[in-house]
């Protein structure tokens, strides 16, 4: 994650700061994290798992499978636990869960390209050179985690890799990233007394200060505000939280004890703990060739578990009906079969799965053609998915934000929560 430096604090100025700061605070980088405890979990308090697939998976082959179409490739559709929804055959402990699980088969955009696609379903608003958005897991941050005064801990982590801005809303709301491992490099004090710990923080608060003062811009105060969580958080027993290798071995095994499993246990576990949004990530989704070996071996097994055993567990823990769980990447992969046996980037009709956060589950809302070419009938953007777990969430669709040039953003670009979803 990185500052941005303003426009009137140079270069050099803010480094020789920055220097400044770590030297006295050795060992430190950004914050750490938390403590599960079941039996303390407010069950009523909301959050959203985004669980997102780098590289643009399937989804043809995943969740809105053509068989009898020559794109319909080498996998065949198994039933699910919904009655009138079927998927992959290589997704069957998912199949299992769908009662609690929906798809969205009908998205439609037109940013095909990496870059623009993660920005697009991450924030619901297209790039645009004179704002930058904030991604949803820190608009979620902003309106969930500051009534949480119990939370030590960033109200937005991102396992196993980063996720986009916090734009606006500032550094506060931007995601903590953390490894699926559990290790947070520098987090530690090593083995200073406390006393001298504090008495550095103290001189680095005066520094800061006098930067604050010379109104320099957003960065100092932003790096402050960094500094204190970490303070906090080097001694708080939610920490504990991202120790997922405590779990009972059966769980790390229902789970799929590999990192995306760990990824999704550890999601779980920092919901008990009273984060909002989590963002668990899963690459190696741009299968330009080699499509169904690839995921048959690779990439579905992995999947299957990790999305099956947080769904299982959320419900055995009478957590389901407050977590809203999002699967997405920023784009789908064409319908047509390329001479590689891949399939190339496609943003045209493909499909989102969501499910828990009481919403209406176990059913598949929109339609693709028979080809998968073109969506039929009603068609849906990214601002829909995120008004809908904004809905779940508690979070009022009528809220407007200011950006730092004056523009009112709306929260989820307008988008509106899917009706069959939400009852």
């Amino acid at each position: 994650m990185s500052l941005i430096i303003p426009s009137d604090m140079s270069r050099r100025h803010f480094m020789q700061h920055m220097a400044t700061s770590v030297a006295m605070v050795p060992g430190m980088q950004f914050l750490s994290h938390l403590k599960a405890n079941a039996e303390t979990v407010k069950k009523k308090q909301k959050a959203c798992i985004l669980m997102w697939m780098g590289g643009g998976p399937p989804t043809i082959d995943l969740w809105d499978l053509k068989p009898g179409s020559k794109n319909g490739g080498e996998f065949k559709p198994i039933k699910t636990a919904a009655p009138s929804v079927e998927i992959s055959e290589h997704l069957p402990e998912t199949a299992k869960q769908f009662k609690n699980l929906s798809i969205v088969r009908s998205m439609s955009t037109r940013e095909a390209d990496h870059g623009r696609g993660r920005y697009f379903m991450h924030t619901a608003f297209v790039p645009n050179p004179t704002v930058v958005h904030p991604t949803f897991g820190s608009v979620v941050s902003h309106e969930l985690g500051g009534k949480r005064p119990e939370l030590e801990i960033p109200s937005f982590v991102s396992i196993d890799g980063g996720s986009e801005s916090p734009g606006f809303l500032g550094m506060t709301n931007a995601p903590f990233t953390v490894g699926s491992n559990g290790n947070i490099l520098n987090a530690g004090t090593d083995g200073l007394d406390p006393s001298r710990m504090n008495n550095r923080f103290q001189m680095l608060d005066v520094i800061e200060g006098g930067f604050i003062g010379s109104k320099r811009g957003e960065a100092p105060q932003s790096h402050k505000d960094i500094y204190k969580r970490a303070l906090n958080l080097m001694t708080s027993k939610q920490m504990e939280a991202f120790k997922v290798d405590k779990e009972d071995p059966k769980m790390l095994e229902m789970y799929g004890n590999n990192a995306f499993g760990k990824g999704c246990l550890m999601a779980r576990r920092l919901v008990e703990t009273g984060v909002p949004f989590i963002e668990v990530n899963l690459g190696g989704w741009d299968l330009h060739a080699n499509v169904f070996d690839t995921l048959a071996n690779q990439r579905l097994p992995v999947l299957d578990k990790g999305i099956a055993g947080l769904t299982q567990d959320l419900t055995d823990r009478g957590m389901i009906d407050d977590v809203v769980i999002v699967w997405m990447g920023e784009f789908a992969r064409t319908p047509r079969i390329n001479q590689d046996v891949g399939r190339d980037h496609w943003a045209a009709s493909w499909s989102v799965m969501i499910g828990g956060g009481g919403l209406k589950n176990g059913q598949a809302v929109g339609a693709t053609d028979k080809d998968g070419l073109s969506v039929e009938g009603q068609a849906y953007l990214p601002g829909d998915i995120w008004a809908t777990v904004a809905h779940a969430l508690g979070i009022p669709l009528d809220t407007v934000y200011t950006s730092k040039n004056g523009r009112p953003i709306k929260i989820a670009n307008s988008g509106n929560p899917i009706k069959q979803l939400i009852g």
